[in-house]
């Protein structure tokens, strides 16, 4: 006997990942510099020194039996008295340590959110195009996931669409900046209305409607541009952070759950968010990564590989006669697909062994999405192939 639901969910597997080991498997054959792989999210640009310093410093300086003991179930105080600081000084914001629970990365922290929100009938309204992994996340918690259109071509919040899907079972909305998979930062401008319409919402209906806020991507942005800090605009706001894209560090699981205690029942949330990390067995993160963040949270990276990346790629795409929205941050371009179906453009780009991901997992026909953390001289060379595709897609 087994659970049909999550044998559905091991069985068919993330598009993305079948395409990222079908380029480990080209490679074996053709040779890997001959395999243009934009399927896969992972972060390109060296970890900082001073997280590799920090690693050695502590294996070298602290007892092993403290090192890799167990933590407190919500993390350890340091670490989260390190966060609030960080956060603070960025933003004037007043983070204190007991409102942060270190997590295992931002999925299991998502699911536990999920979890304690989730109230018999919760709705849960992601926007397109969202991180496909949320309609999983929020469906095993024993929500109902909503999906809110994309706004094309800009992809910022189509707030007539959203208001249109907001019901009085609506828990949350989901709010992923920078996005994946558009790159596409929310505007402080689009951010404050999505506040004031639910907080109109919420005394409509009588009830709290929180935003998730996804923010893996937050130090990822470029020209200038700056993720704001949805907690000082929005208070019932539940921010769910991974150290994995800003130190590189996707491997290691290391994130944090910040609720704030002036949000709509914030000390009974932050409890219930710690009870479902309990139940799924997700307390206690690595005790070492705690203790490394805690020299390292205000470490920024270095982002002058992505940016050279996104330049080059965004505009030669355009030349090439692309259409996609500018990417302020993260490392992704998503781009409509000649022909319309992006699923027959990424299979015909798959026989030249250039690979992107259709945008259809990410709710949004028609489009791609292309992972710029690679190297340039791959980006350098691939675009003859994009230029060739969209040639063959214009006859």
């Amino acid at each position: 006997m087994y659970n049909a639901q999550t044998y559905l969910l091991g069985a068919n597997r993330s598009c993305i990942r079948e395409l990222s080991e079908f380029g480990r498997s080209r490679a074996q054959v053709v040779g890997r510099e001959n395999v243009f792989d934009y399927s896969l999210g992972n972060p390109s640009i060296p970890t900082p020194p001073q997280v590799t310093e920090a690693i050695y410093r502590l294996l070298a300086e602290m007892d092993p039996q403290q090192l890799h003991g167990y933590t407190t179930s919500v993390g350890d105080f340091e670490t989260r008295k390190a966060i609030a600081d960080d956060l603070n000084s960025r933003y004037g914001s007043a983070v204190s340590p007991e409102e942060l629970f270190i997590g295992c990365g931002a999925a299991p922290e998502l699911c536990a959110v999920f979890k304690a929100l989730a109230v018999p009938g919760a709705e849960f309204l992601a926007i397109a195009p969202y991180f496909p992994e949320y309609k999983p996340f929020v469906e095993s918690a024993g929500g109902v996931f909503k999906v809110v259109p994309p706004d094309v071509p800009d992809f910022q919040i189509p707030m007539d669409a959203l208001e249109a899907r907001i019901t009085p079972n609506t828990a949350a909305v989901i709010v992923n900046s920078p996005n994946n998979p558009s790159g596409v930062v929310y505007t402080e401008e689009t951010l404050r209305a999505l506040a004031a319409l639910l907080t109109e919402k919420a005394k409509q209906y009588g009830h709290a409607i929180y935003i998730v806020a996804d923010e893996p991507y937050r130090e990822l942005t470029y020209d200038g541009v700056v993720t704001p800090f949805l907690p000082l605009i929005y208070p019932d706001t539940v921010v769910c952070y991974s150290y994995s894209k800003s130190l590189s560090l996707p491997g290691e699981r290391i994130g944090y759950v910040y609720v704030p205690k002036d949000a709509c029942d914030g000390r009974e949330l932050y409890l219930a968010i710690a009870g479902a990390a309990r139940a799924s067995g997700h307390v206690c993160a690595p005790s070492i990564w705690q203790k490394v963040i805690a020299k390292c949270a205000h470490l920024r990276p270095d982002l002058a590989v992505y940016d050279k990346n996104r330049r080059a790629l965004y505009q030669g795409l355009l030349e090439c006669g692309y259409e996609a929205a500018k990417p302020d941050g993260a490392f992704y371009l998503f781009v409509k697909a000649p022909g319309g179906d992006a699923r027959v453009f990424s299979d015909r780009a798959k026989e030249k062994d250039l690979l992107v991901v259709p945008g259809d997992g990410f709710g949004c026909p028609g489009y791609f999405r292309v992972c710029y953390c690679v190297s340039y001289d791959q980006i350098r060379r691939s675009l003859p192939i994009f230029k060739l595709m969209m040639e063959e897609f214009s006859r």
